[in-house]
């Protein structure tokens, strides 16, 4: 395989007409099988035809948001977008005359059940009545990307976009962190009515889709798109009782601690990001000296996270800096026909920089080790799956965070497991919030604004927003762009989180086991439904009772509380 670097890979585009005729051939093919060996052949055909087609989306999506003010960028976006509703109904074609295999039994013994789990969610997701819709929602997507991308605050003698006003929003002067955040929710305020329409726009758009594939609304839909194969809506909903009975007491328990500690008669919304007056632990260099400290960190931590660490370097494909016109965030993508994935990050000279080097490096490893898989499909878990190996390496990088903070590590330490802890409510409060919009469709956008601070009452009941007047009417969640590009996809965060302080408590008993266990579950892939993932590395689901119990009670043991 070759080994170019990033500004060297080519973003072919797709004939569709060709890819078309490829499908067409491979399904005569499936058809005209007279054993599974037959059908296996074609499966590997269709692995290499995907692979190409997915490394190409990969470079379009990673190059748009490196640069979404860059016109061919851009256009190389919609062309991606335009296509793929027709891409999608090609490879849903294919999987339904799998699923219809006469020889199905023989291939689930080779290629595990799995897949074929996988492929079902599909064909519950997708019609060609639905293509003109998939397009118009990129668009809506792109819409949402590219106000927010091009988001500018002004701040003192400063300009700042949504990634670098963090660095003020978590100084340890109130003032600062208070005007920091006057600035950013002032903009949204000023573009409400701008975001409010877009997610208007995509929630009746969604239940359109979901309307014509059968569905009552669009949490149906939306969980086939999530291929959530193991457990349902109503799991969920025990899930965020639990967190509101296990988890809420002692995060707000937590809070009322960060408020003495900061030495203040009541916590408000500008204080959260703060844990101590001496400020937030930060990292002692810059974003190329935090690359040779991640890299120490990896050497000894494991050869191979190590090994592929070192590759993305010398490859370019780590995009860590902030600039002008870059999207704001981070993710994890492959590169499926050259092997390695790809991190994208927005450095602020905070400590969620070494967390970002640990977070996206847990989805890279994983992606990496699980190359090998037999099929695409198994190169990713599901989502809540894929979290679980970013999340838990970010526990497992503690032993090795001294190289980023020096004399300020145990304080590192503490600050991250206290907001693992307070995550949990509020990435719960983002998937409730998701169902009540979602079941009330027609509600308008005051109603919509209405929920989200129910949801705050419910789960960050600790929250105080003084004179942030937006935030104090319910628009904060306008700034969680999950909720508008990944509907649905944020209570996979909550639940790796319980699986990763699993890891953590595990490490401190064990860590060479705990790391042995981490390392054999990322090269499963995506070979298992989520559950599974997580029992076969010695995990208890977070469906599972005891599981919140025990790592609460830990982290309560640990913080004092």
């Amino acid at each position: 395989m070759s080994k170019l670097k990033l500004s060297e890979m080519q973003a072919v585009t797709p004939v569709l007409e060709t890819v078309v005729a490829q499908y067409e051939a491979l399904a005569a093919r499936l058809s005209g099988a007279t054993a599974a060996a037959d059908q296996s052949a074609v499966i590997r055909d269709w692995n290499e035809l995907r692979s190409g087609i997915d490394t190409w989306s990969s470079l379009v999506q990673v190059r748009y948001n490196q640069d979404t003010t860059n016109a061919d960028f851009k256009a190389a976006r919609e062309a991606a977008d335009e296509m793929a509703p027709a891409l999608t109904e090609q490879e849903v074609s294919l999987k339904r005359l799998l699923l219809e295999s006469p020889f199905r039994a023989e291939l689930e013994a080779t290629y595990g059940a799995q897949a074929f789990a996988l492929w079902k969610s599909a064909l519950a997701s997708f019609e060609p009545a639905i293509a003109d819709d998939l397009i118009a929602e990129s668009r809506l997507d792109a819409e949402y990307t590219e106000l927010t991308g091009a988001a500018r605050f002004p701040f003192r003698d400063l300009t700042l976009n949504l990634s670098s006003i963090a660095t003020y929003a978590s100084s340890a002067d109130r003032d600062t962190r208070h005007e920091a955040q006057a600035a950013k929710w002032a903009w949204f305020e000023a573009n409400g009515a701008a975001l409010d329409d877009i997610y208007d726009r995509q929630v009746k758009l969604r239940t359109k889709m979901a309307r014509t594939l059968g569905y009552e609304n669009y949490i149906g839909l939306g969980y086939a798109r999530m291929a959530r194969v193991d457990y349902t809506a109503a799991d969920v909903e025990r899930f965020r009782k639990e967190v509101r009975e296990k988890v809420v007491p002692l995060a707000s328990r937590i809070r009322a601690e960060q408020a003495k500690r900061l030495g203040l008669d009541s916590l408000h919304l500008w204080d959260e990001p703060l844990h101590d007056l001496g400020g937030n632990p930060a990292p002692k260099g810059d974003r190329a000296w935090m690359v040779e400290r991640a890299q120490e960190m990896f050497d000894g931590m494991h050869p191979e996270i190590a090994a592929l660490f070192r590759e993305m370097n010398e490859r370019e494909l780590l995009d860590l800096d902030t600039r002008d016109g870059k999207s704001p965030g981070g993710f994890c993508t492959s590169l499926p026909d050259h092997g390695v994935p790809f991190i994208f990050a927005n450095f602020t000279g905070t400590k969620h920089d070494s967390e970002v080097f640990t977070h996206e490096m847990g989805h890279a490893f994983q992606t990496w080790s699980s190359r090998n898989q037999p099929l695409i499909d198994y190169h990713w878990p599901t989502y809540e799956g894929a979290e679980i190996h970013s999340m838990s390496l970010e526990f497992l990088a503690m032993p090795f965070i001294e190289k980023f903070f020096g004399e300020d590590a145990a304080r590192f330490d503490r600050v991250h497991l206290v907001e693992s802890i307070l995550f949990i409510p509020y990435g719960v409060a983002v998937d409730h919030f998701q169902h009540l919009v979602y079941e009330n469709p027609e509600a308008t956008p005051a109603e919509r604004h209405a929920m989200w601070r129910k949801m705050e009452e419910t789960y960050l009941p600790w929250r105080q927003h003084g004179d942030l007047g937006y935030t104090s009417k319910g628009g904060l969640w306008q700034a969680q762009r999950h909720i508008y590009l990944s509907p649905f996809y944020y209570i996979d965060y909550t639940l790796a989180q319980c699986c990763a302080l699993q890891f953590w408590v595990k490490s401190k008993q064990d860590y060479a086991k705990s790391l042995e266990d981490y390392v054999a579950l990322c090269k499963r892939g995506g070979s298992l439904p989520f559950q599974s993932l997580a029992r076969s590395a010695g995990l208890i689901s977070p469906f599972d009772e005891g599981c919140l119990s025990d790592v609460t009670q830990e982290a309560a043991t640990v913080l004092g509380l």
